[in-house]
């Protein structure tokens, strides 16, 4: 069984949400972009093209409009149609600050439990897992 599969893994786009919420507050802090622009960027982040759906991305967006966390306008598209850009707002880079301290006390305690667990496997005679490639 690999880790997708996996009882704990189950639920993946619920629990990846919020995660996505954070990655494009993450790139709208770096530059104001609409939503192919994001789309295009948050394979970065380790989501796959099945859990991207531009849908669903724009969905994202308009809620977090509606909390207060993105702005948007509209912005001709020279030959094209208008392409409506969002950008962080005050309150955004408030709940990104909130994350970022979040995320960085859970990498400790990730960290802590991967090593422990390395360490048993390697008493026990067994080689830890490898990290995978992307790392």
């Amino acid at each position: 069984m690999n880790s997708e599969n996996a009882p704990c893994c189950h639920g993946g786009y619920e629990k990846m949400h919020r995660f996505l919420e954070f990655c494009l507050l993450l790139l709208l802090k770096e530059e104001s972009s609409h939503g192919y622009g994001l789309i295009e960027k948050l394979p970065y982040f380790g989501f796959s093209s099945e859990e991207l759906n531009i849908g669903n991305l724009y969905k994202t967006l308009r809620k977090m409009e509606s909390q207060e966390f993105v702005n948007s306008h509209w912005v001709e598209g020279g030959q094209g149609p208008k392409k409506r850009v969002y950008e962080i707002a005050a309150l955004g880079l408030e709940e990104l600050n909130i994350w970022i301290d979040a995320l960085k006390r859970r990498k400790v305690m990730i960290e802590k439990a991967i090593g422990r667990y390395d360490k048993i496997s390697v008493a026990q005679g067994k080689s830890p897992d490898p990290v995978p490639a992307s790392e």
